[in-house]
């Protein structure tokens, strides 16, 4: 995850470099990194996520021999900048919103201040790694608020695009709530639980599918859940109910079983009858097969006796909405103020702060985008300084810390800007412009 080269990036980013640095440029500039609105709004909020390797990438930032050996291969630069880049480190400021956050469009989730080749150079790599990270948080975060408590498990990294994606996903699944992953890797660096049942294969190859059970169990008795739907589900769920018996007088318990296909509420109830009437009420039933929040909301609000579900492709995919339109603008540029107009993308000159108010019961109300320098009696600052000069100012709390904190966060968002699916669409939380920060807008259209 560490450790990638700073030619991961857009060549763009590398030809403006050089010209900056032809010109003299090279003065500080502060870049915003924001989300546009969509029209209709997809989601009623979004959680930051991807800050950690963020800062690690900008921190360790250097050209090797080799990436300066491919750039003189293409012709474009001089030597004089491949020597420039041969001593390139990223000596710049960064304040961030901490991963987790609960924010919304037109809000900076991030701000760089470095000398403009700098802060132009790690442009691509940050709308990558954190565009891609939030994108996943926000619609795993979703899944658990569908969920309602019920136990969430990450199955998606066979159905991520590529290896990175996948262990982004589980990392950002496991943030916002999930109680486990598949993704073994992603257990290692993270420390997350992992957790997996069995495949179908596992059934098939042996010729009867209750001994593929009792060998699972034999080989497991202590933490086994049996698909039952390789060939009938309900015979399947019968053959279960033979195994955990026996099970049981050898002093274990079967966790569970899986449904992974047909009417998942009907058969839940069937499945669920079967195990009660034989007094095996403690096992769990797990669902997988294309899950994502609005599936996982219509099961639950059929009362159907699911008790945990399995989440893979639509997730980490965001399959309903597959891409942010994030970007990262400048907005100061040697001590000037400086916006984007163009009809649509606009963007909002300045150095911010993003200013949250929140009630007695610390349910929040409303944010304001202000100016950095401004003072906001009785509100939270959301975006904290986390880079100066190059350094990292602190590391990343564990992730079970930041699972912590986004709970807390998520808890003060009313549920009326929760809602999945609403009637007349998404109930918009209520976000404004500072009369300072406004005023800072208008003087530059009139300059």
């Amino acid at each position: 995850m560490n450790g990638i080269t700073p030619l991961f990036t857009d060549l763009y980013e590398l030809t403006m470099a050089s010209v900056y640095y032809a010109h003299g440029l090279v003065q500080p500039a502060t870049f915003s990194l924001f989300i546009r609105k969509k029209s209709p709004p997809p989601r009623n909020y979004y959680v930051a996520a991807g800050l950690e390797e963020a800062l690690h990438f900008l921190a360790g930032l250097r050209f090797n021999t080799q990436d300066l050996a491919y750039l003189k291969t293409t012709e474009l630069f001089s030597a004089d900048f491949l020597d420039y880049l041969a001593g390139f480190r990223f000596s710049g400021d960064v304040v961030a919103m901490t991963e987790g956050t609960i924010f919304f469009p037109d809000e900076p989730l991030l701000e760089v201040t470095a000398p403009l080749i700098e802060a132009q150079i790690v442009e691509t790599f940050l709308i990558n790694t954190i565009g891609f990270q939030t994108m996943v948080a926000t619609k795993a975060a979703r899944c658990v608020q569908a969920a309602q408590g019920r136990t969430l498990v990450d199955f998606g990294l066979r159905r991520t695009h590529g290896q990175d994606a996948g262990l982004k996903a589980a990392r950002c699944s496991y943030l916002v709530g999930y109680a486990a992953s598949s993704n073994v890797l992603a257990g290692k660096m993270w420390q997350i639980p992992v957790a997996g049942t069995m495949a179908h294969s596992l059934v098939q190859a042996f010729a009867d599918e209750q001994q593929s059970f009792a060998a699972f169990a034999e080989t497991y008795p202590d933490n086994s859940i049996f698909l039952i739907d390789t060939y009938d589900t309900l015979a399947g769920a019968r053959k279960a109910v033979q195994v955990a018996k026996q099970m049981k007088t050898e002093g274990h318990s079967l966790l569970g079983v899986r449904l992974d296909s047909g009417d998942i509420a009907t058969l839940g109830r069937e499945v669920r009858s079967i195990f009660n009437a034989t007094g095996l009420e403690g096992v769990k039933i797990f669902a997988s097969g294309g899950f994502d929040e609005f599936k996982i909301e219509r099961i639950v609000a059929d009362q159907a006796p699911i008790d945990a579900f399995g989440i893979g492709t639509k997730v980490g995919v965001s399959a309903d909405d597959p891409y942010l339109d994030i970007v990262y603008k400048m907005v100061r540029y040697d001590g000037r103020d400086v916006r984007k107009v163009s009809p649509g993308k606009k963007a909002l000159a300045g150095q911010k702060q993003v200013f949250r108010q929140s009630d007695a019961s610390d349910q929040y109300v409303a944010d304001t985008i202000g100016c950095r320098r401004e003072q906001v009696e009785t509100a939270t600052t959301l975006l904290n300084s986390v880079m100066q000069r190059g350094q990292i100012l602190a590391h990343s709390p564990p992730l079970a810390e930041l699972r912590r904190q986004f709970q807390r966060n998520f808890n003060n968002l009313p549920q009326r800007y929760k809602t999945l699916i609403p009637l007349n669409g998404p109930v918009a939380y209520p976000v404004r412009i500072s009369d300072e920060l406004a005023a800072l807008q208008q003087h530059i259209a009139q300059a």
